[in-house]
Order: structure tokens, then sequence, then C-alpha cells
């Protein structure tokens, strides 16, 4: 008898989706705008910003924030959300909105997704890839250092840094945007698998000048496809919505003045995600109590490490466990993901880093070879916040078997 599949992370409703699904239906609301991608965008603020301190104040003048990064002002006192179609569309506004233009060069950490790097080169930049730190396995703030000095001195300096909360793990946060600031480079943050994890009990998305979510299938919270786009002015987000919108302007019939993307959330897709904004918290919860399970696993394992937070300051809320050995000769964790593959449970490599991959051969890249083990010797276990007793049941089988 085949045994039913252990996904690594699929979707998880909570039962209130429907309800707005259907008021959408009622209301004849199937468009991309609505009562339900306004209730959205405001459940994201809400969610993101209600206990957060002061860190941006927009400038009166311009309309656009000011930034004081620096010691003790990694805070933000609001910002305004757009849901769109995709995290990656959300990228890719936010670097237009950061100003890069075919030419630019934009620093990205490398060990991450490639939707992460790819809007870079949709608008003829270049991607500079940054490597990881030990502890987080996110950009490293050395290189991140290196890269900016390097290429200032080549007289390139970078538009952008595309800092990502890989895993939902916080990236060093206070490093990053001191050297930002000092270099007065633009951050945007990557919090496509980062919602509901924090730093210093201020929420992930709401450090970098713009950040960015992702409501894909497999992430804590999902509208099927979807993601948002996270500013620091109502101007800016006027302006994100007016360009996903086609950038049409105001007149009574069809004319543009700019290039403009469909990259609007549809108020079906919101409603879905007004539901699952209801069980966030618990997802959340759930995602690290499967942490907690395979830490207690492997804690015998000396070979092997399951990435957690390094200080009590960081707070993960583990979208995917991640576990990596120090040496694959001494514990193979390729074939533990052969071994889980005939036992019907998924379970994925690292992302491969962006400097190995055949179509950024010949990008720029910084770093001493931690995304590179990282990816070599790492592995993904199935972490969904919908995973009972019996799913743990046959993962715990299957993995202590292979122990053995």
């Amino acid at each position: 008898m085949n045994k039913e599949k252990i996904w690594l992370s699929s979707p998880h409703m909570g039962g209130n989706e429907l309800k707005y699904i259907h008021e959408a239906f009622e209301q004849n609301w199937i468009a991309p705008l609505g009562p339900n991608v306004n209730g959205f965008e405001q459940d994201l603020k809400d969610y993101l910003f209600s206990d957060s301190p002061s860190f941006g104040k927009e400038d009166k003048h311009s309309g656009t924030p000011s930034f004081r990064r620096g010691q003790g002002e990694v805070k933000t006192e609001a910002g305004e959300v757009a849901v769109l179609s995709s995290g990656t569309a959300a990228l890719h506004l936010a670097l237009i909105l950061a100003g890069v233009e075919r030419g630019d060069e934009v620093l990205c950490q490398s060990l991450t997704f490639a939707a992460s790097a790819n809007p870079i080169v949709y608008l003829g930049a270049t991607p500079v890839f940054v490597d990881s730190e030990e502890d987080t396995l996110n950009i490293s703030p050395f290189y991140l250092e290196e890269a900016i000095k390097d290429r200032i001195q080549k007289g390139k300096k970078p538009k952008a840094i595309i800092a990502v909360h890989l895993y939902g793990m916080p990236y060093k946060v206070e490093e990053v945007q001191e050297i930002a600031s000092r270099y007065d480079v633009t951050v945007i943050e990557d919090s496509a698998e980062a919602l509901g994890s924090s730093y210093k009990g201020q929420k992930c998305g709401t450090f970098g000048d713009f950040a960015i979510l992702s409501f894909n299938g497999n992430k804590i919270i999902t509208t099927s496809g979807g993601g948002a786009l996270i500013t620091r002015s109502i101007g800016l987000k006027e302006k994100a919505v007016f360009l996903a919108t086609q950038a049409r302007d105001q007149a009574p019939h069809y004319q543009h003045s700019e290039i403009g993307y469909n990259y609007r959330l549809s108020n079906i897709a919101a409603g879905i995600g007004r539901g699952q904004m209801q069980v966030l918290d618990t997802h959340v919860a759930k995602r690290r109590e499967m942490n907690m399970f395979y830490r207690e696993l492997f804690g015998r394992v000396k070979e092997v490490k399951v990435l957690n937070e390094p200080e009590n300051t960081y707070f993960c809320n583990h979208w995917l466990t991640v576990i990596k050995a120090e040496d694959n000769r001494a514990f193979d964790t390729d074939a533990l993901r052969m071994h889980l593959e005939k036992e019907n449970i998924e379970s994925r490599p690292l992302w491969k880093p962006m400097h190995m991959q055949p179509v950024f051969k010949d990008a720029p890249f910084y770093g001493n070879g931690v995304a590179e083990k990282a990816f070599e010797n790492g592995l993904c276990l199935p972490s969904g916040s919908n995973l009972g007793e019996e799913e743990k049941n046959r993962i715990s089988t299957a993995i202590k078997n292979f122990l053995q």
C-alpha cells in the first residue's frame, strides 16, 4: 500500500477563507481591486507595524522617507502595503522605485531563490552576489562591505542591496543597516519567507527602505499566488499601484506616459489572504514546533546542526527547518534526501547559490564559500504547519532508520 506523500511545505487553510471569497462573488468584485484588496493591505499593515517604534520619518517636502539608519534606529513609525501578483513583482517594483536603471549594479545575497535576483536583470542592471555568514546563512556584512568598497573603487557604486531573511531567519539587521547607511545604499528587504519572524521584537518586513512578502502556495500563509510591497510613504505606495495597474494616466481615455505592469492582486486571492491572516500566528507556532521536533531528533547527532536562532534577539518563523552537516563525508545529507524520498517524504537541498547558477556565471561574487558549503551539506526538511502526529511519526521513523 502506497503511503501518502508528506510535502516539504504545503498550503494550510484556516477555514474562514471561503467567507471572503463568497463575499467577493456576491458583490461581484472579481477584479484586481475591491474590499478584500483594501482589507488585506490593512491587515498586513496592522500586523507589521502596530507595535513598531519610530525608524523612518517621511520628508514633508519631498513626500518620500528620510531615513536615519544608525545605532538604535532600526525602527519605523509606519509603512504602507500594496498587495501584488507575486513577491517577484514586488521586488521588480521596489527596484524601480529605488531608481535602478539599465547599467546599474545591485548587490544581492547569493544563497537565495532565483526570484531575488531575476528582477535586477529585468531592468538591465547587473547583480553582484555576496556570500553568507555562518550564524544565519544570510548576507555576510563583511563581504557586503568588501563588495561595496570594491565596486566604488571600480567606479560603479551599487544602487541597492537585496538582503534576504533566508528560510525565515532574520539577517544581521543592524550590521547591514549600518553599512547601507554609511555608504548611502538603498536596502530592499526580501521577506518572502519571513512573515511572522522578527528581530528585537520588530517584524521582518519593516527594516529596509522597501520590503517584499510572498504568498506563494508553499509560504507561511498563501493566496495561492501573490505578494506584497512595503513602502515608507503613501506616495511610494501610490506610485507602485500606478505601475502595477499598467501605469494608466488620469484621463477619460486610455493614456500611458510610462511603461506599466499587470501586477495587482485580485480581490478573490486577497480574500484568501484575509482568511489566512487569522491563522498566521498559529501557523508560525506550528512551524516552530516542527523545528523543535527536528532539534530533538538530531540532538545526539554531533555531525548535524539544525539551523536555529543565534541569539534570543532573533525570532524565526522556521518556514523551513534546515539541517547542515559539517562534512558530507561524515553525514551525507543527499543520502538522507534519497532515503526520505523512498518513504514518500519530500525534502530538498538548500537553494543553489546564485553565483553558481549557469545564468549568472559571469556575475561578480564576493565571498569565501559559506554559501557553497551550505548548498553542498544542507537539507530542508518537511516543515508544514499542517503536519500532525502521524506525519511526525513517519518522519521520525524514517530518519531514525537512516541514522541506524
